[in-house]
């Protein structure tokens, strides 16, 4: 993501104008907007004409610049696009002011945000600048028979092809280069910077010696790793492992299956985690969180007009800062989000025991 200004408005707003350069910013935008935010872009919009000289037609689209008093926000990852909807309240045509209208955010398009920032918003917006200059990285984990390939991304893992082909073992093994060569033509079609081959057994190293042959400016971007799974669990090994932070600095989703692996192993113990609304705004408020765990989603959800908690999540953050914690927002599209949702949204690992 790019931020190309920044400026500070009257009762502590401040307008941030950004481009977004991939998915992965879209997302990020998803959890920095909220309603009552005002974000303005380029757009097109129906407008009706009825008059002498042109019949009504049910509208024609014109190009116009919006600023919209912001009611709902959604992701929509396959298409590339996030949707921001509300009232216009500015526009390069009057005409047009209190009409609803939904804006769609693309990839290196430019908008201009105004509202006031939470400190975790601000650093999201940091982590999508950063995050800029991280490579992109494809896991292939391969066995027998079998082959699947997901890439990296900050929202998650995704899954970009699951191979079957012969196998090279038993008494009917089969030549197993035409399931390696599926592999190296779906890794060869990815704009990755870095793969990750990984497996259980020697079938990696056959592969990687096939890709060597045959895909070479694909092999050259390959390093191994030994997982006991393929597939979603054999990602999930990498991400434990370490294996992509060889790569790229430490991703989103390996601490957060770091955290969340911790949470569960002291929860196991009796040791010293809180989880759910009420015993980590407790928590808080004695000081005691090390660092904070909360889900993008929970986050949403409790800022907006349907909370349903009887805290503010807003106040549990920055007590948890103003006394020294951590806070770690968990993404709801990778596992330990989902861990985390089935926690409540929000947990803690904390300094010491709280009776």
């Amino acid at each position: 993501m790019q931020i190309t200004d920044r400026e500070q408005l009257e009762g502590g707003r401040e307008r941030v104008t950004l481009v977004p350069e991939s998915v992965d910013d879209l997302w990020h935008l998803q959890y920095v907007l909220e309603p009552g935010d005002r974000v303005a872009g380029d757009t097109t919009r129906r407008i009706q004409r009825n008059d002498e000289q042109m019949r009504d037609t049910g509208g024609e689209r014109e190009h116009m610049w919006v600023a919209i008093a912001v009611d709902d926000v959604e992701f929509h990852k396959f298409a590339n696009r996030l949707r921001v909807g509300g009232e216009i309240v500015a526009c390069s045509r009057e005409d047009q002011l209190g009409f609803h209208h939904t804006l769609n955010v693309e990839v290196r398009e430019e908008i201009s945000i105004d509202k006031r920032f939470k400190p975790d918003q601000n650093a999201r917006l940091e982590e999508a600048v950063e995050s800029t200059e991280n490579p992109d990285v494809a896991i292939a984990t391969v066995e027998e028979g079998e082959a699947h390939v997901h890439t990296v991304a900050q929202y998650g893992t995704e899954s970009r092809a699951t191979i079957t082909g012969p196998t090279g073992k038993g008494e009917y093994a089969q030549d197993r280069s035409e399931l390696f060569a599926d592999l190296g033509a779906v890794l060869s079609r990815l704009e990755v910077d870095a793969i990750i081959l990984a497996g259980p057994g020697f079938t990696k190293q056959d592969a990687l010696k096939y890709l060597e042959r045959n895909y070479p400016d694909v092999a050259s971007l390959v390093t191994m790793v030994d997982t006991a799974s393929v597939g979603d669990r054999g990602v999930h090994e990498v991400l434990k492992r370490g294996a992509v932070a060889d790569v790229q600095e430490r991703t989103r989703i390996e601490s957060e299956a770091e955290y969340i692996d911790e949470l569960t192993r002291r929860i196991a113990a009796g040791a010293k985690a809180a989880y759910g609304p009420k015993d980590v705004a407790q928590a808080a408020e004695y000081g005691a969180i090390e660092r904070l765990l909360v889900l993008d989603e929970t986050l949403r959800q409790e800022r907006g007009p349907d909370r349903e908690w009887s805290i503010d999540v807003d106040d549990v953050v920055r007590t948890t800062e103003q006394k020294g914690g951590d806070v770690t927002v968990f993404s709801s599209e990778f596992p330990p989000g989902e861990q985390l949702s089935n926690l409540g949204g929000i947990a803690a690992l904390l300094r010491y025991r709280l009776e």
